[in-house]
């Protein structure tokens, strides 16, 4: 019989048949007989019996075969990973903030004296969960201790109240959309850039909403500059068919905190409350989720056609948000808003 090169094998198929031929010579066979018959060469099974011989029939069970030798320890493992959580390359003298192959290639060979190429790097980063992402901008301005304190006090507070007087919470912001937005990612031959058609009419349109977390939805879609006595035509819309009061939360923009503004939401007798988010805090408001899914979806994704109007296809979009109260509960799941979640 030709013999077998065990290669071609697969390791099931292999332990079946070291298992197989150590049984049949401990039977009596003789081992140039059973070699013969399946297909192996005399001194492979040679092999097998001493293995059995120590261990017994599971030393000859399918084993993983263990690859090369890492070049970083468990220890360095770790610390390359405790490097990189929540720090930035320039806390150890580098001059660009984001992190990269290069940068975590060069930190190593200075810091542990092993040379990595850039595959593996992202190899060794994938294992320890460490992944690509777009970062989020936050403001040196930014105050941490208030962020935190509207978290886990003044907003319990404010939903408490709301519970007790019977509102609605929602919160509020505003966003521009132009037509020439980036476009996303696409496909294409390696080295030609495909080309999207697009109206070469450029055009802007600004945008109002409010989302609650029960899922209500509120928009505006409107030309021009917001101000006091834009804002405040918006609000008394926005009050328009309500019978439960309005907890509204906004960031700190100079519309919102204008005196008429604040005259205005006086003379409506506790049916409107405005409150504001600690300052440069974006992230802590749900309504910035509705204008990302816009963008991410709108003209990113499905770009002007001609002689189409950004601002119906803006009306258009939003007009679909409020349909999808499903979609606008999610708006609140980001760890940075599940605060402000339904309970």
């Amino acid at each position: 019989m030709t013999q077998i090169d065990g290669r071609t094998l697969d390791h099931a198929t292999l332990e079946h048949r070291r298992k197989l031929a150590v049984r049949r010579v401990l039977a009596g066979e003789p081992p140039s007989v059973v070699a013969q018959s399946l297909g192996f060469y005399r001194t492979s099974i040679y092999k097998w019996l001493r293995a059995h011989k120590i261990g017994g029939e599971s030393r000859l069970n399918r084993r993983k075969a263990p690859g090369p030798t890492p070049k970083l320890s468990d220890k360095q493992r770790h610390q390359v990973r405790r490097w990189i959580v929540g720090r930035d390359p320039r806390q150890y003298g580098f001059d660009f903030g984001l992190w990269t192959r290069q940068i975590v290639a060069a930190m190593i060979e200075e810091r542990c004296g092993v040379s990595y190429s850039l595959p593996s790097v992202g190899h060794l980063l994938m294992s320890l969960d460490i992944t690509p992402q777009k970062p989020l901008r936050r403001a040196y301005e930014r105050d941490e201790k208030a962020v935190t304190e509207w978290k886990e006090t003044t907003y319990p507070k404010l939903r408490l109240r709301a519970q007790q007087h019977g509102a609605d919470i929602f919160f509020l912001d505003e966003v521009g959309v132009r037509s020439d937005s980036p476009l996303g990612r696409s496909y294409g031959l390696r080295g030609k850039t495909p080309v999207v058609k697009t109206s070469g009419q450029r055009q802007q349109i600004n945008a109002i909403s409010a989302v609650n977390a029960k899922g209500a939805f509120w928009f505006k879609v409107y030309t021009g500059m917001l101000n006091a006595c834009v804002f405040m035509v918006f609000l008394k819309d926005f009050l328009k068919g309500r019978s439960r009061p309005v907890f509204l939360v906004v960031d700190g923009l100079p519309a919102h905190k204008a005196k008429t503004v604040a005259a205005y939401v006086q003379s409506t007798r506790g049916r409107l409350e405005l409150h504001f988010l600690p300052p440069y805090a974006p992230d802590l408001n749900p309504d910035e989720f509705v204008w990302s899914h816009l963008k991410t979806n709108g003209t990113s994704k499905k770009p002007l056609c001609k002689n189409e109007s950004l601002k119906q296809r803006v009306t258009d979009d939003l007009s679909n948000i409020k349909k999808d109260n499903k979609l606008i509960r999610s708006f609140f799941q980001a760890p940075s808003v599940a605060y402000a979640a339904y309970r």
